[in-house]
């Protein structure tokens, strides 16, 4: 598609003659099924009123290389809508990305089309790992961008050539001229909120979140949820440091491996994740996998055995014994006690509404 495309002389007329606002969506293979459905569901909020889901305020379409269906990671299949060369001009290009090691990723025709919006007047919205389509476009040179903190080591090792200090990973989303960024999940509600009040009555916005149940839009400012522990002033190479061991915490990496994915000796990570934290790299792993594995205790009902293989012990006995180093108690009392607190929890709710 040429960059004519999306011009800026394009213009949808709503009925009184008031501009309607375009959004075009391209679904990347295994994307976020919550992403794109949280920001389609506020457009389709505030385009109209009483629920009526017609696009007045604005309108949306879902647009592909082909008419095929792309399949969401949850494995709900989406047929776009038109394919690039039949779709119409938009203000808003919406790239939702989502599992990055399964399958294909973007194909090249998908490129060229994001290539083709961020050269033209159109903003170029990237949504969870959308933001890797947009690198790989080029269309992202200069601009600051957002990357969930889970990927990001995935996203620099992808893209040794990005500049680290306009990478954020420990917010939100980010709004930079003519690119959005987006970590993904729940914050595309966010983002989606953020673009329309630049087009939209605020009242109106907050009406469809409320509808949501949504109390209120978050800033691109607010962090996003971080392993225990990370902090956005920590040393890069401490931030990396930490974000990979949260992606490895079933199979936890030595000291040797992970020095060198940071491109330091094991002394320089030491020496330096002490000064950061105040704990050395293996004491700090090991509390992130204990505290993963209590979360586990209390939100699953997962065997302990197979909860201290998935957080990367050696066997049940090894678990037993960190865990109560670090919690006072077995795991299965830590379970049983948990379990008794939110019964007493919410036996109480239920006797002060009685």
């Amino acid at each position: 598609m040429s960059t004519e495309a999306y011009g800026s002389h394009h213009m949808e007329l709503r009925d009184d003659g008031s501009r309607r606002l375009t959004f075009g969506i391209v679904l990347l293979p295994n994307f976020t099924l919550t992403a794109f459905s949280g920001f389609v569901d506020l457009l389709r909020l505030a385009s109209d009123e009483g629920d009526m889901s017609r696009p007045v305020r604005c309108s949306w379409a879902v647009v592909g290389e082909s008419t095929l269906p792309v399949r969401a990671s949850c494995g709900i299949q989406i047929t776009p809508w038109a394919t690039f060369e039949k779709a119409g001009p938009f203000d808003y290009v919406v790239v939702v990305g989502g599992l990055l090691h399964s399958g294909s990723g973007a194909s090249d025709a998908t490129i060229r089309f994001i290539r083709s919006a961020g050269d033209g007047p159109a903003t170029v919205v990237g949504i969870c790992t959308g933001v890797f389509a947009m690198m790989r476009a080029g269309i992202l040179k200069g601009y600051r961008a957002c990357v969930s903190w889970f990927h990001y080591w995935d996203f620099l090792e992808r893209f040794p050539q990005a500049e680290e200090a306009n990478l954020v990973a420990d917010r939100l989303f980010v709004i930079d001229r003519r690119r959005i960024t987006c970590s993904g999940g729940r914050a595309s509600i966010d983002v989606a909120a953020a673009i329309l009040l630049r087009h939209i009555e605020p009242s109106i916005v907050q009406i469809a979140l409320r509808i949501l149940l949504v109390d209120d839009a978050q800033k691109g400012n607010a962090p996003q949820p971080h392993p225990l522990g990370l902090k956005p002033a920590a040393h890069p190479k401490v931030r990396r440091a930490i974000l990979l061991m949260e992606q490895s915490v079933g199979r936890p990496m030595s000291l040797e491996e992970l020095a060198g994915r940071l491109d330091m000796s094991v002394r320089q990570l030491e020496r330096l994740f002490s000064a950061e934290t105040g704990q050395s790299p293996h004491a700090y792993g090991r509390k992130m996998r204990v505290q993963t594995a209590a979360w586990l205790l209390t939100s699953s009902d997962r065997t302990v055995a197979d909860i201290a293989t998935s957080c990367g012990f050696s066997d049940a006995s090894h678990f037993g014994r960190e865990f109560k180093k670090g919690f006072g108690i077995a795991p299965i009392a830590y379970r049983n006690s948990q379990l008794l607190n939110e019964h007493t929890d919410s036996s109480r709710l239920a006797t002060s509404h009685s």
